[in-house]
Parts: C-alpha cells; structure tokens; sequence
C-alpha cells in the first residue's frame, strides 16, 4: 500500500474525489427537489400555516439546490478535465451538501408530529432512497456520506422510536438499520474508490515509465547494439505488468466482488456471446433466474456480514452445477445461469438440482440459515432470441412462480406472458377505475325466513372495464396486491349508504357491505365510516359489515380492538363465508359479532356431511346469541330445507339476483 500512495499525491486524490463528488451531483439536485416538491405538494396539510412553513422551507432547498447546481456548472464548464486546485471547489460542494442535509434533518423534525401515516411512509421511503443513493455518489468521501445519510434518515428515525404511540417503532429501527447500512457499505465503496485512484496511478506511472524506456531504448541502440537485450527484457517486463493491471481492471468491471461470479454486465457479455454461438449451430439454451426465498428475513435478523457469508456460500454451490463464467449474480439475492445445448427437461433437472443445493442449511457465524429458491426458466430461441428477451421472461416466469408458490420452478409460455401483461393493464386501469366512473355497485337482497320480507341488501362492486365485465374474483385480489383496496372500499362504503338514503323502502332496512382485512386495519378507515354514516343520516344500526373468516389470522388483538370500536358505534358485525377460513371457537368466543353468514359451498352440497356443518353452525350461533344468513339459495328445495334447519336469513338467485339501484326499486316495488 505503501508504493500505492507514492504514486499519487494529496492533491490528485483530492482532485479526483472533487470529479466524481460533482461529477456524480447533477441527477441528485434534480432529484432533491423532485422529492422535496412531492413531499410538500402531494400529500395535504392539517392547517394552511403548516403548510406555509413547508413552503418556506421547499423555497429554501430550492434555492440552495440551483445555487449548487450553477457551481456544478460552474465547475464542468471551467475545471473539468483541468489540473485545478480541488480545495474551493470542494469546500463549496460540501458546504452545500452540509445545508441540504440540515433542512432534510429540519423538515423531518419540524413536520413529523403533523403527517398522516401515508405521508410518514412516502417520507422516509424517499429519505432512505435520496440515502441510499447518496452512499454510493458520495463514497469517495466517507465524512459527507456519513454527514448526509445522518442528516436524513436519522432524525425521522428517532422521531418515530420516541413516538408516544408507537405505532411507527418498527418504520424507526429500520431506519437506522438502513442508516447503518448506508455507512458500512459506504466504507466499503469508499476503500473500493481509494484503491482504484491508487491503481490508475500505478498504471499511468508504469505507462510513462514504458515510454521512456523505449524512448530511451532507441537512443541506446544507435550507441551499444550490445545492450539491446538487456532492454529487451526491461521492456517485456513492464508490458507484462500493464497487462495485469488491465486484467484487473477488467475484472474490477466485470465480477462481483462479494461472490466473484460476473456480475450483471458480465454475464450480458457473456450471454451475448453464448446466443451468438448457439444460434450460428442452429441449436438451444436454456435460461435460469434464480431468486432466494427469505434471504431478506435473513439480512433484517441476523445482519448484513452474515448475509454476505450466506450469499457467498450459496453462489459456491451454484457453481457446482454449471460451467465456468456461466453463472452470474444479477443483483441483491437474484442470480442468473445459462445452461447450453439444454431443452426443457434438462433444464428442469438442472434447476431441481439448484434448488436442492440451496436448501441445505448453512452455518454462518454460529447461525444456522435454511433458504429455498424460486427459479424461472427461458429457453432460446423459443422465448427470445436476445439475452434481455430472455431474462426478462425468466424474470416473469420466476415472479409468477414466487406468487403462487414459493420454491418452485416454472417454464415460461405466452399464456403466462399475456396473463402477466393482463394484469399489469387491468391494474393500470383499477387505479384510475374511480375516477373514471367505471365502478358500480349491485345489490342483492336477503329474505327474512319469518316474515318472508326484505331485511337487509348485501352490496357487491362491479367493474365494467372498455366494455368488458371483469370478475370480482379478478379484481379484487389486484387491488388487494396493489394496496387499492382502501380507496375503493372507501368509495363503495359511501355509494351504497348514499344509495340506501334514498330508498323508500321498508323502515329499518339495513345495509350489509364487505369490507377487507387492508381496509379494516387501515388507519383512515374510522374516519371515512363515520363520515359517511354522517353525511347520509344513517343509523349505524343499519350498517353491517361484513368480515371474512382470514382476518383470524392477523394479529387477534388488533383485529379484536378495531371490531370492537365498530360495535361501540353500534355498526353490526357479520362473519362471512362461515366455515371455509381460519376462525376457532376461541377466536369467535372474543370476537363481538351479530351474524354468521353460512358459505354456499355447504349449500350446494347436499350432503349429509354439509348438513351437519350446517346444524353445527346454526347451534352455535344460538349459544352465541347471533344470527344466522344462507347464502347462495337457488331452488324452492334449498329454500325449504334451510327454512327448516332453522336460518333466520337467506339470500340467492332464488330470490334475487345481483342488480343495479334502479333495478333494486323495480323488484321491491313488483314484489312487496
């Protein structure tokens, strides 16, 4: 190291941290005041003088960001390429790197007890993203990564640990989880970026020094012939280390420090090169993309250092079962591999393989970590017939697998590409279905079996979308994935109760709505019910909502306390799709509810079997002092058998199908 240093002075390390840091600089002003705008104008204050403070501030990061970028500019136009004097220009980018973390740290602060969870959230997302790619661009300099990440993720961190309520400890510690993380991979890329200014000293000074040599070569020869050989070898020498040096940086390029796998332009190159091969024999390859399941649970629990040990030991047993250089690390725990001359079949038995070395457990420091992995497989020239095409329909396949089942493998096909694009466009759409008026709720009723008249309407959203009914089925687990449902349950929450508000129907008739596990355990969700049974003038008591059987398996006092302050604003309580989910009677015992709805699975199975289930249902309703609604009655037959099994309510096709507002008054008004 000691020969290193004396190939390069102070002032050139200082000089070439000064090119990177500004170099690196003008995307991170750009995005600094994107982000900070998106802080301050997406999401609404509580008051306008909160706002107004925020304004000032926004005024201020926008200033200090344009007077940062003109010195930029100042320094690409006049200094860039030049032997300057890096000090000034240095202390000016760190003077206005120092001001930018301090307002980070101040808006954090000052503002924190004022945002709305969601906005909380979108904060310190976008302060751990501006951290986390300050920790790479700044590198070069350890103090200001240090400064930065500190001014950005650490106050909002520690805001969120000392909350009295709590409620974002866990937002907190990852913070400064992810802060520490920023730091250790900072050094790390900070003695990466020191050695590298090192090494392309070291290999100017033996470029010059070669020159000469042969410089002086030329002139030796024309006075002694006799010491050509002698500077022959000196010159033959100091290629060969050229060489080395360039051979080192091209794997500094190319591999993956961690592993010494190639990394993802690596393997690009390389599989350019393979399809090229492969395609000129007129013949196949397959594509493998391999990503880790719980590799992350493992970094959050036990740290990063044993992480890399896993990742390390992980990619030594991929190896096992592929040729040299025809394995990569795609990024994080994601690896890729190219199996030539492979169909299918090997290439299953190839991932099979792969999987079973991943699975057996590792030993890192003292820890003993068990992983399993989801892999996706491409094959060319079927697929694709480029490396990108290829990998990124691997890519698909093995995101789909993950979906359904974690550690499997799949093939990829174009029902599973057009299933995929699908998705994508109708998620696209469900985001913007509200605002397009494409949603509409139906309404199906629910019969008294005493009286045989209307006593409730159940509420069941329907989605036209270009035309195009699409199934709830489709839909709602999109927007349950796409964390829509919320916003939607919101919507269909105050559609129906503004819809039951204008009926002239019978006194009293209640509204059964569905609502999510999301949108129960929403923060917002208290707020938008109580202004919507407000601005209707519904009695709670006509309002029923309806909770499937999986919310048993969130956490049971959460979901016990929010169904608890529901019937405190006497909303009733349904259990819906009774039988077929997670409840037991313990969970039931604790759980304040007025009806338990039968699922029509045990309908429509006219078994001895359901018939037990049903009696068993309808028994314990009566211990637990609740009502009981069959679902899914079709025939005159359904209808008597559950009329005298002893059901207080039925719905079905019998009575009614799903219908629109309009229809609904049309039947009520042909039947009652």
């Amino acid at each position: 190291m000691n020969t290193y240093q004396e190939s390069i002075s102070q002032t050139e390390i200082e000089r070439d941290t000064t090119d990177m840091l500004i170099g690196n600089s003008f995307v991170g002003f750009l995005m600094t005041i994107f982000a900070f705008s998106g802080l301050v104008f997406f999401f609404e204050s509580d008051s306008p003088s909160t706002f107004a403070n925020k304004l000032q501030i926004w005024g201020v990061m926008v200033c200090v960001s344009l007077l940062r970028l003109i010195d930029a500019l100042y320094w690409r136009t006049n200094l860039a390429g030049k032997a300057y004097n890096p000090r000034p220009a240095l202390i000016r980018f760190s003077t206005g790197l120092y001001v930018t973390g301090c307002i980070w740290a101040l808006y954090s602060v000052l503002f924190y007890s004022s945002m709305a969870s969601v906005e909380l959230a979108a904060t310190m997302v976008v302060l751990a993203a501006m951290s986390g790619g300050a920790g790479t661009v700044l590198s070069p300099n350890i103090k200001l990564v240090g400064f930065y990440s500190t001014a950005l993720l650490v106050p909002m961190s520690l805001c969120a640990l000392i909350d009295a309520s709590g409620k974002f400890f866990i937002l907190g510690v990852l913070g400064l989880v992810f802060w520490f993380g920023i730091f250790a991979s900072a050094f790390r890329y900070h003695r990466f970026f020191i050695s590298t200014l090192h090494l392309k000293a070291k290999n100017n000074s033996l470029m010059e020094q070669m020159c000469i040599e042969r410089s002086e070569t030329v002139k030796v020869n024309k006075l002694l012939i006799a010491s050509n050989e002698k500077l022959d070898a000196s010159n033959a020498n100091l290629e060969a280390e050229v060489e080395r040096r360039t051979a080192d940086l091209y794997r500094l390029s190319n591999r993956d420090p961690l592993t010494n796998l190639l990394n993802r332009n690596g393997f690009l190159k390389h599989l350019n090169n393979l399809i090229d091969t492969t395609r000129a024999l007129d013949n196949s390859l397959a594509l493998l993309f391999i990503d880790l399941d719980g590799f992350k649970q493992v970094n959050d629990s036990l740290g990063h250092k044993v992480g890399d040990i896993v990742l390390a030991e992980i990619a030594n047993r991929l190896r096992n079962y592929t040729e040299e250089n025809h394995l990569g690390r795609w990024g994080g725990d994601e690896f890729v591999a190219v199996i030539p001359y492979a169909n299918v079949d090997t290439a299953k038995a190839v991932a099979h393989a792969m999987r079973s070395g991943v699975t057996i457990p590792i030993i890192a420091n003292d820890n003993q970590v068990t992983l399993d992995a989801t892999i996706g497989i491409a094959m060319f020239p079927v697929h694709g017939d480029s490396a990108v095409d290829l990998i990124q329909q691997a890519d698909l396949t093995m995101y789909d697998q993950k979906r359904k089942q974690r550690g499997s493998i799949g093939v990829f096909n174009e029902t599973l590409h057009n299933e995929i694009k699908r998705e994508q466009r109708l998620c696209e759409r469900l985001r913007l279905a509200i605002e397009n008026s494409e949603f509409t709720v139906f309404y199906q009723p629910i019969i008294d079996v005493t009286t045989n008249s209307l006593s409730s309407v159940e509420a069941l959203l329907r989605w036209n979308c270009d035309g195009e009914n699409i199934s709830p089925a489709v839909f709602i687990p999109l927007a349950e994935r796409s964390g829509l449902m919320p916003e939607i349950g919101a919507w269909v929450l105050n559609r129906a109760l503004i819809d039951l508000s204008h009926w002239q129907f019978k006194p009293g008739l209640a509204m059964s709505i569905n609502v999510s596990v999301a949108q129960l355990l929403d923060d917002s969700f208290f707020k938008v019910l109580d202004n919507a049974l407000s601005t209707t003038k519904i009695s709670p008591e006509r309002l029923y909502l309806e909770i499937t059987e999986s919310v048993f398996a969130i956490d049971k006092d959460l979901v016990t306390k929010r169904v608890s302050e529901l019937v405190a604003r006497d909303v009733k309580i349904s259990i819906d799709d009774f039988g077929t989910g997670y409840s037991s009677l313990n969970r039931l015992q604790s759980m304040p509810f007025n009806f338990i709805k039968i699922d029509r699975s045990f309908i429509q199975n006219s078994s001895e079997e359901s018939d037990t289930i049903i009696r068993a249902t309808l028994l314990m309703a009566k211990e637990f002092g609740c009502k009981t609604i069959a679902e899914g009655i079709e025939t005159e037959q359904q209808r008597q058998h559950l009329s005298q099994l002893g059901t207080d309510y039925l719905q079905g096709f019998y009575f009614a199908r799903p219908m629109n507002a309009n229809d609904l008054i049309s039947w009520y008004n042909e039947n009652y």
